[in-house]
């Protein structure tokens, strides 16, 4: 019997089903463990004050959060003449994030649990998310405005007082004085080329002229503005007492949030966790990329994803027919589809080498002399760029286009083909009207695996285009907006960047696992749109089919 119930097959069919199910418990997990590691970081931490006696003898106060707890064998710390326990084998000691950088060099700090006399959870302290230099953790002694103490009661409002001001002085900074400088550049290019081209008429020079004295008014005007807005945001300070009595002013131009942490209800908490995941998923980095957001990132990855699926489709399926339909069965044909399948072997960094050599420097470069000479020997387009980026991954993920439009072309009965070209169809119709249409689940299903496959490639980018910090994204307001020339950021490459590059590593490593979880929802949702759109035209074709 045992012979038959292999026979049947159950077997394998028990094996494939535990097979599926193996992996679907590790993907859920390698995904819970990213969000549970990720997503704490941006639940409000409560602060805890020590009281505690040094090596030393000697007693301080240690303020901050605990980051992590772990027990180490009491062996290891004989060297530290403490009178611990000789009995107990382990200790446990607590890592402490104390901040306030420019008091103590390091974020943070190990404390053993037996040196600690005191610990309580005082709710006037304090934590002060800045700009610059981290957090900081202490209690508030005075705020100042205009120059005047005022009450505690009114930091709430100096505080989206100074977030106005910050936003109009980004404003100003980004987009009108920002746009100024391109609009003077490109200016004083297009003198250049007309210099080049020995075209400079005294008139044109003289309109030039008139142009580039406009903008600077302009300029001087906003400046003005910019001028009087930091000097009114500097009149603010908030004096500040840290865990050894030290006394800190602190401007509000570099405050970003004031909150009590361990005054904070559940509901406040909650309220909090969702506007930090928002201010990361929106806001641009700070601090060497381990503070602030990752808009930039996302926008990047987006950007040059899609830009990829738009180069490399058209470009597949169209190889893809030409071998399925038209190619003979010739030695050329064979050649081309062992060309094929070894480009599916190469290594993603080769790639990159390619796409610097041939794509950056030889067309790159070709078309800057061509187009850009009055901007030489700046870069314009040789140099790596979004556009690079996208076509080396295009031609990464080719193979994996044109096999499954392939594989889709051979699904369809010839008899549809005979049936079309006896109705008086030529052969360009029937591929137009009847192959293409059936086959189009298969080619989406091509799209699909090519886009998973670049959204994680991080290796060759790093030679055409990404970079760790790109002050302006592809695209914006100034003509022809979308700046395909540009450098970008990439979330792939901000995992690597923040996680083994990163200045500060034990503060950056829940940020490493945010950011990861990002890039995975990400392409998830890229992936769902794309299998959505399958769907939908497999149900549209189906009728086709029978």
């Amino acid at each position: 019997s045992m012979n038959n119930w292999f026979k049947s097959g159950s077997p394998w069919v028990w094996l494939s089903a535990g097979g599926v199910s193996i992996s679907l418990i590790s993907v859920v997990g390698l995904l819970w463990l990213i969000a549970s590691r990720g997503l704490s970081y941006f639940w409000p931490a409560d602060i805890y004050q020590f009281e505690m006696t040094d090596e030393k003898g000697k007693n301080l106060t240690v303020i901050g959060e605990i980051y992590d707890r772990e027990s180490i064998p009491v062996s290891q710390l004989v060297h530290l003449d403490l009178d611990l326990d000789k009995s107990a084998e382990t200790l446990e000691r607590l890592l402490i994030k104390t901040g306030n950088r420019e008091l103590v060099s390091l974020d943070f700090r190990w404390i053993l649990v037996p040196q600690i006399n005191k610990t309580s959870l005082p709710e006037e302290l304090v934590v002060i998310e800045r700009r610059t230099n981290g957090n900081f953790y202490g209690y508030i002694e005075a705020i100042i405005l205009d120059g005047q103490v005022v009450e505690q009661s009114q930091m709430a409002e100096l505080v989206t007082r100074v977030s106005d001001f910050q936003a109009e002085i980004e404003a100003l900074q980004k987009s009108d004085i920002g746009a100024i400088n391109y609009q003077i550049e490109r200016t004083r290019l297009k003198e250049r080329k007309h210099k080049l081209d020995d075209t400079l008429t005294p008139q044109l020079a003289g309109e030039f002229k008139a142009k580039v004295a406009g903008l600077r008014a302009e300029y001087e005007v906003l400046e003005r503005k910019l001028m009087s807005l930091r000097e009114k945001i500097s009149r603010d300070q908030i004096v500040m007492r840290a865990m050894d009595g030290q006394k800190v002013t602190i401007n509000f131009e570099d405050v970003l949030h004031v909150t009590f942490n361990n005054k904070l209800s559940v509901f406040e908490k909650i309220k909090l966790f969702f506007s930090q995941i928002v201010a990361f998923v929106t806001d641009d980095p700070r601090e060497a990329n381990t503070e602030g957001g990752v808009f930039p990132a996302i926008f990047g990855t987006v950007l040059m994803v899609l830009l990829m699926t738009v180069i490399v489709s058209p470009l597949g399926v169209v190889a893809a027919i030409y071998l399925h339909e038209y190619a003979g069965n010739n030695t050329l044909t064979k050649l081309l589809r062992i060309a094929v399948i070894n480009l599916a072997g190469v290594p993603s960094i080769v790639y990159g080498v390619f796409g610097l050599g041939f794509f950056v420097y030889m067309v790159g470069g070709s078309l800057d002399q061509l187009f850009y000479a009055e901007t030489l020997p700046s870069p314009t387009f040789g140099t790596p760029g979004v556009m690079w980026s996208a076509i080396t991954l295009a031609i990464l993920t080719l193979p994996v286009v044109i096999v499954s439009t392939e594989e889709g072309l051979s699904r369809i009965p010839s008899a549809m083909r005979h049936g079309s070209l006896a109705l008086g169809a030529t052969k360009a119709e029937t591929l137009w009207r009847i192959i293409l249409p059936i086959a189009s689940p298969a080619i989406m299903t091509g799209i699909i695996l090519a886009i998973a496959r670049a959204a994680g490639e991080v290796a060759p980018l790093m030679l055409v285009g990404v970079v760790k910090m790109a002050p302006n994204l592809p695209l914006d307001g100034n003509f022809p907006f979308l700046h395909l020339d540009r450098k970008f950021m990439h979330l792939g490459f901000h995992i690597y960047d923040v996680g083994f590059q990163s200045p500060n590593v034990e503060a950056a490593r829940p940020l490493v696992y945010a950011t990861a979880l990002l890039l995975v929802t990400i392409i998830v949702a890229l992936n769902m749109t794309a299998v959505s759109i399958r769907n939908r035209l497999r149900e549209k074709y189906r009728m086709l089919e029978h």
